[in-house]
């Protein structure tokens, strides 16, 4: 199939961007990760296993999108083989994987500080545009990595091993698939719309992860069951079901989105350092839900970890647009003409 039979229409959309949209994409999405660490949380203490939480997630994903395009933009269930096997790459290690080891490291860590270990993943970011991309950066690099690492070991307390090791382990685990998601996820909205990428990524994630999570194991009765929702919210209870529901669409699929959206925008670079507010509403959110706090030591832990995130952020000497999306205008005209030359019509509808 050729190229431009698939992604001519929306290249040629792409190539209007914002810095204004990117950022406030970045942060919504930021905020309703920050709100389902705590429902997600909820759920896992139910009796839900965090592997099936991360299917019925990637499922609802699914659904949603493919909802939206099958209304708006039916084109883009078009792809070839090759986009096929990229989509799969995304959606098992970006999106499965990621809300795998985020569900287990949050059902045995505080919520803020699984999303610290979680966000380390900006730094994998710098050091591979660094490193890969071959972009010249400045010495605050290495700085800000001393202090992510500084600030990780005190909030961890590796002197006294009060953290559950495992709950590290998954945490880091997620930095590692979440750096991969913003790396491919920036290739992939330059030339599709967010809700494609959202849709192909979860349904290829959403397949493949069904052996090892044991799809077949999932006890759907105990979605009927009325479950409070702790701390504050004690005496509230709700169906499993209804915030499962949540999670799968105002925690999984709509946030996704909006960072996909917010990558049409900005650089991975940037669009990973707004989305570190996402631990800031989790501390937040999960103090006046869940009453979970911090000793002294690990506030003080975290101010270095987020002053080495930005000092890697801001040591990028050339914060030029995403070569992905910024490379996007002359492949849009060169698959355009060709669309055009190949009478191949326009689907309907946008993004």
């Amino acid at each position: 199939m050729r190229f431009a039979e698939t992604h001519a229409p929306y290249a040629e959309r792409v190539t209007s961007r914002s810095t204004v949209l990117g950022p406030a994409y970045a942060l919504l999405g930021a905020l309703l990760f920050g709100i389902n660490g705590s429902a997600t949380k909820v759920v896992v203490a139910a009796g839900l296993d965090p592997a099936h939480v991360t299917l019925l997630r990637l499922v609802g994903t699914v659904l949603i999108a493919g909802t939206v395009l099958l209304i708006t933009d039916r084109g883009q269930f078009r792809i070839s083989w090759r986009d096929a096997l990229q989509f799969t790459l995304l959606g098992v290690v970006g999106l499965a994987l990621v809300q795998f080891f985020y569900a287990v490291a949050i059902s045995r860590l505080p919520v803020g500080i699984a999303l610290l270990f979680e966000y380390t993943s900006i730094v994998i970011v710098a050091l591979w545009a660094a490193l890969v991309f071959k972009e010249k950066v400045h010495r605050m690099l290495w700085w800000g990595i001393v202090l992510v690492v500084a600030g990780l070991m005190l909030v961890a307390q590796v002197w006294d091993v009060v953290l559950d090791p495992w709950g590290v382990a998954a945490g880091l685990g997620a930095a590692f698939s979440f750096a991969f998601y913003f790396l491919a996820g920036e290739h992939h909205v330059a030339t599709r719309s967010p809700v494609a990428v959202s849709f192909w990524a979860g349904l290829f994630a959403a397949v493949i992860w069904a052996v090892p999570s044991r799809a077949w194991t999932i006890d759907f009765g105990l979605l009927g069951d009325s479950v409070s929702l702790t701390g504050a919210l004690a005496d509230v209870h709700l169906p499993l079901w209804l915030l499962m529901a949540w999670i799968a669409s105002l925690g999984g699929f709509l946030p996704f989105f909006l960072i996909f959206l917010a990558l049409r925008h900005i650089s991975a670079t940037l669009a990973g350092l707004v989305s570190v507010s996402e631990v800031l509403f989790a501390f937040v959110i999960a103090y006046l839900w869940l009453g979970e706090t911090l000793l002294t030591v690990q506030l003080i832990g975290t101010a270095l970890v987020f002053t080495g995130i930005v000092l890697a952020q801001f040591s990028r000497r050339a914060p030029a647009p995403s070569p992905a999306v910024a490379d996007a205008a002359p492949l849009a005209e060169e698959a355009i003409e060709e669309a055009r030359h190949d009478g191949v019509a326009e689907p309907r509808g946008g993004a």
